[in-house]
């Protein structure tokens, strides 16, 4: 197929996920003040969008507190720097089984399931402008530990989100999820314009090879928006791979720690990378207000204190 990059992409910022990386590099923000400030970084070297978790500001560990996402929002809102606010919808579906001689009863200690109207809960809370939904269980990285999100599951959250106006990201991390995803469409539970994230290289999902990643592009619908990233060494690859694919980019500190070898970064440093890698390419890259416009996104103002 002939190449149609996208020359207007814009650029979302992981800015700290929810894995052990705080423990790795002391750049990952924990406290809330924290993750707004590396996201408003973030924002004025180049990136649209901001993708948030929050963390337990004395362990690093990851959380769902509604207390901590409304400080992350209204330091974000507060803030005189614009950006496209976009939460995790992620947390609530973690099931750790035991050794694979006793897998029952699960590991209680590392499970966190909670149901559909509590994962969503930060978002009814502070209605960001996006919000992911992990469109697929899959076992993740760790030996007994399996990301689960059913197909009735995924159905009431995604309907919640659209009731909210809040514009999910469908996070696709293999084909399969790709294909529920397009019937979530069908079934009018996610509407138009479609937002879609592309996560290669995840064990043991999608593996960021070419030849994979162009699969799943080809199986897009062409109407759809979509976005790309994968993880570690290959993530600024990705930046461009992203955009000869059509699609849109992807950086930050939830999905590598380096600038590079020896050199961790900021979130800042990895949008300032890839906005230099796109605009060498000859790109223009999108504000915030152009990806509302593009994506129909419902920006609240801060809350009147």
């Amino acid at each position: 197929m002939p190449l149609a990059p996208n020359m207007k992409p814009f650029i979302t910022c992981a800015v700290t996920g929810s894995g052990g990386s705080q423990d790795r590099s002391p750049h990952v923000p924990r406290s809330p003040e924290q993750i707004a400030n590396s996201a408003i970084d973030a924002a004025k070297a180049g990136a649209a969008i901001v993708h948030c978790h929050v963390r337990d500001p004395d362990t690093g560990a990851p959380s769902r507190s509604l207390q901590l996402y409304r400080e992350v929002t209204d330091r974000i809102r507060d803030s005189a720097t614009d950006v496209v606010l976009n939460f995790t919808a992620g947390m609530g579906g973690d099931m750790v089984f035991g050794d694979p001689e006793n897998p029952l009863p699960l590991n209680l200690v590392s499970t966190d399931m909670a149901g559909a109207t509590e994962r969503v809960a930060h978002v009814a809370e502070c209605l960001p402008e996006i919000c992911t939904l992990d469109c697929g269980t899959m076992n993740f990285a760790e030996a007994d530990y399996v990301m689960t999100n059913t197909p009735g599951m995924l159905r009431a959250m995604g309907q919640m989100m659209t009731e909210l106006g809040v514009r999910p990201e469908i996070e696709v991390f293999e084909t399969g999820h790709l294909w529920f995803a397009k019937q979530l469409v069908e079934e009018g539970i996610i509407k138009h314009p479609v937002m879609i994230q592309m996560c290669m290289g995840i064990p043991w999902g999608a593996p960021d090879d070419l030849n994979t990643f162009m699969a799943m592009v080809n199986n897009t619908p062409a109407n759809w928006t979509h976005s790309a990233f994968s993880i570690g060494r290959h993530e600024m690859p990705f930046v461009a791979a992203a955009m000869l694919s059509g699609g849109n980019i992807r950086v930050g500190l939830e999905d590598n720690l380096w600038l590079e070898k020896g050199v961790l970064a900021t979130n800042a440093q990895l949008v300032e990378k890839a906005a230099s890698i796109a605009t060498n390419m000859g790109a223009t890259l999108m504000t915030p207000a152009e990806v509302r416009e593009k994506l129909q996104l419902n920006k609240r103002p801060p809350i009147a204190k």
